[in-house]
């Protein structure tokens, strides 16, 4: 539906924010995605200064027939903050964070990325747990989860959410928490952007930094059952403080690296131990001292610079296809696949990340909040990394082959924050909803009937 000119300049009037369109000069900038994949042109983009903004863009949506998308830090991977022909909610200029530290809480603003938070709590010595790249959104990261360094030790994201404002369908501005609809509080730890606009949000946080130990030893890829069996081993035996990491690629070619090793194979193991570096060292030794390694860029930092460690793999630009699997255990079996398809990926940049789960996210129960497949002992990440456009198809198709084969090993559950494009619809949001899926089709039906809030891992609302 085309809107015309008039009515957007009455909507422009509204905002406190900018309303760009396709002729402004701004518009190009302005509809790109970190994920080089996506390539949509909306007809409007509202960069909100404020929720009465996001309230004016919701109604404008909604009674102009328009496809609606939410914009918060534009880093997830399958591209749903912008569409084609419709509206986006821009929620980047939106980075208030107000951080209480004697309660041990913050509320942050809906366009704020991990950076954003880490670095106003950590001036207090305090963490809420977020993922492991700083440009995140907290938005789509804590929605569908959030899985991060201090899973294992203080839970999911979504487990410490205290209250968040949310932008209804109906325009409504809604405070959600477990005493002020219950529902919708329960529904948005999981469900995703389902339900409505999530402006800002309230955490509870921990005490974390502001330095930290921080694990990052490379091996070669013919050590992984050792190294992968030595991260069993310990998340079965430490205490839960780390949460490891594994991940399987090909040596970069830069100076970190010997020359011989460029190109080959590896296998990583990386660990942030929250607690005293000093006993973290110590902690750690067990997932540093597998085998002589190619390098070991192991010690103490920032909790903020820990954060960083793994942007610098993720470019602005390029082109990512993630998929996921959960599996209940590492058999001999699927360690030799993990190696077997890392080295058939045809771009060096592309890796399986096994991600050691279980301690706190693992303690609150199944259907405590919407997000499901809590008691999966390992999450396996494939990422599709390239650089140029023309790898699209070949990367995108080890993607989804390597998935398909894992997936043999699998009892079921997938992380929604790690979908490629949703192109299996309805069977993988069941597997990354699993039994709370129909009481998220009934909490859909109550906040949100019509489907305004269709661009993502969608829930149709129950009849």
């Amino acid at each position: 539906m085309e809107v015309p000119s008039s009515i957007e300049d009455e909507l422009a009037t509204r905002l406190r924010g900018q309303l760009i369109r396709p002729r402004d000069p701004g518009y190009e900038p302005a509809r790109k995605l970190w994920n080089g994949v996506v390539d949509r042109h909306p007809a409007l983009l509202v960069r909100c200064a404020s929720e009465e903004d996001v309230v004016a863009a919701v109604n404008f949506s909604r009674d102009h027939g328009l496809p609606l998308a939410v914009r918060g830090g534009g880093h997830g991977v399958a591209g749903h903050a912008v569409c084609d022909g419709g509206l986006v909610i821009d929620l980047s200029r939106m980075t208030g964070v107000d951080v209480a530290p004697a309660r041990r809480t913050a509320r942050a603003q809906g366009g704020c990325t991990l950076a954003d938070l880490d670095q106003a709590t950590q001036r207090h010595g305090l963490a809420t747990p977020m993922g492991v790249v700083s440009a995140t959104g907290i938005a789509g990261l804590t929605l569908s989860g959030g899985i991060g360094w201090l899973r294992r030790k203080y839970g999911l994201s979504c487990d410490n959410l205290i209250s968040a404002r949310v932008v209804t369908a109906a325009g409504t501005v809604l405070t959600a928490s477990e005493s002020e609809h219950a529902d919708l509080f329960w529904a948005i730890r999981g469900g995703g952007g389902n339900f409505g606009v999530v402006t800002s949000f309230e955490y509870r946080l921990h005490p974390v930094g502001p330095e930290v130990y921080f694990c990052f030893v490379f091996h070669p890829v013919d050590r992984a059952e050792a190294v992968l069996r030595a991260g069993e081993q310990y998340v079965s035996e430490a205490p839960e403080q780390a949460g490891p990491v594994a991940v399987l690629g090909r040596i970069p070619q830069t100076a970190d690296f010997p020359p011989e090793s460029h190109g080959e194979p590896f296998v990583a193991l990386l660990a942030l131990f929250p607690g005293d570096p000093t006993e973290g060292e110590q902690a750690l030794l067990p997932l540093r001292r597998v085998a002589e390694p190619i390098c070991d860029f192991s010690g103490v930092t920032t909790y903020v610079a820990a954060q960083t460690v793994l942007n610098d793999d993720y470019p602005d630009g390029w082109h990512y296809y993630w998929k996921s699997v959960n599996v209940p255990r590492l058999s001999d079996e699927l360690i030799e696949q993990l190696t077997s398809h890392v080295a058939t990926a045809p771009s060096p940049a592309s890796t399986i990340d096994v991600w050691y789960q279980g301690g706190a996210m693992a303690a609150v129960g199944e259907r405590d909040t919407a997000f499901a497949n809590r008691g999966a002992s390992y999450l396996l990440g494939i990422e599709g990394n390239w650089e140029e456009p023309s790898g699209s198809d070949a990367n995108t198709a080890w993607a989804r082959n390597t998935a398909a084969d894992l997936a043999s090993f699998s009892t079921g559950g997938v992380y929604l924050n790690f979908p490629g494009f949703l192109e299996e619809g309805e069977q993988l949001l069941r597997q990354g909803y699993g039994a709370n899926y129909e009481r998220l089709t009934s909490v859909k039906a109550t906040y949100d009937p019509a489907n305004l809030f269709r661009l993502n891992a969608n829930i149709t609302p129950r009849n």
